[in-house]
């Protein structure tokens, strides 16, 4: 079973430039197969993938995208279990990741891992739905609805997690959750709420501007009741998140954000931490990902 194309980050990238989806279809031209006789072409596929299919507790339904490495299916390795790497907003980053991936599998480069993409709610307004999901409390200062990430997670421990790995041969100790602006948001925010259920997080663009800071208030918060913090956490955001000269045209300043939530996290002496935070020079908010993913992998899974 193959992924299908999603249409989220289409409509998205439509909406920041002022052009509707449905200006988009009337000036598009598709290329018309019948009219020539040919055959039409068969949908562009990951390969070694799969859609599975998961309700909340809530009700919504999303899907779950799945992708094995190349070794997966080999004889040889038929006993063989691997790390899983889940990717918030997946019907973007499990893109990015699946293409990122593919050579560093096929030349040896990165140890091999099953890739999870976490798509959106089916049916519902693909911003209103990230919005709400990956946001731990309500924003006043945001338009619409924030606040839902307690109920997600629960979502992804409940419901996600055991789908996977009643499903794949993983290895159970080695999970990774991987998260962009929002989702860069959640993903710190678990390895707070609730460090024990992965042990890697990499937090590119987190939106730690979200509710006044508040996560970095947590984390005082977190220092205060925790003498250790057993996690490996990747953070980095692009040299250009920030509204001064040089920067962009943004209202917050995610370099500085970042930089303050690492020192903090430093300040503590974690014995068990292992953090590193980058600044990727030259980068957007919105072209950061594909960079900072691939450096997070590289460092968790390049054989030592």
């Amino acid at each position: 079973m193959q992924p299908k194309p999603s249409t989220a980050l289409f409509t998205l990238l439509l909406a920041a430039c002022g052009v509707s989806a449905q200006d988009a279809a009337t000036t598009e031209k598709k290329p018309s197969f019948a009219a020539s006789g040919s055959r039409k072409p068969e949908p562009f596929a990951v390969e070694d993938s799969a859609v599975l299919q998961a309700s909340s507790q809530s009700g919504r339904q999303y899907e779950v995208y799945v992708k094995t490495p190349p070794g997966y299916g080999k004889p040889e390795n038929a006993s063989r279990t691997y790390p899983v790497v889940y990717l918030t907003d997946g019907a973007y980053t499990f893109q990015v990741a699946s293409g990122v991936s593919r050579l560093p599998f096929s030349q040896k480069r990165f140890d091999e891992f099953i890739l999870v993409g976490l798509s959106g709610a089916k049916g519902e307004d693909p911003a209103a739905s990230r919005r709400r999901d990956l946001t731990p409390w309500q924003d006043t200062d945001v338009a619409g609805f924030s606040g839902g990430a307690s109920t997600y997670l629960e979502f992804i421990q409940a419901k996600v997690i055991p789908l996977v790995e009643g499903n794949y041969r993983v290895d159970k100790s080695n999970r990774t959750l991987v998260g962009q602006s929002y989702g860069g948001l959640f993903t710190l925010w678990v390895a707070l709420k609730r460090p024990e259920l992965f042990q890697n997080y990499i937090a590119s663009s987190p939106s730690l501007w979200f509710d006044k800071h508040r996560l970095l208030h947590q984390e005082a918060e977190f220092a205060k009741t925790n003498s250790d913090l057993k996690a490996r956490i990747y953070i980095a955001v692009g040299s250009r998140e920030h509204p001064q000269p040089g920067g962009c045209d943004c209202e917050h300043d995610m370099v500085t954000d970042s930089a303050r939530f690492a020192a903090a996290l430093r300040s503590r002496h974690y014995h068990a931490l292992d953090l590193r935070d980058e600044v990727v020079s030259g980068t957007f908010h919105e072209t950061t990902f594909p960079i900072v993913l691939t450096l997070a992998l590289q460092w968790l899974f390049m054989p030592s």
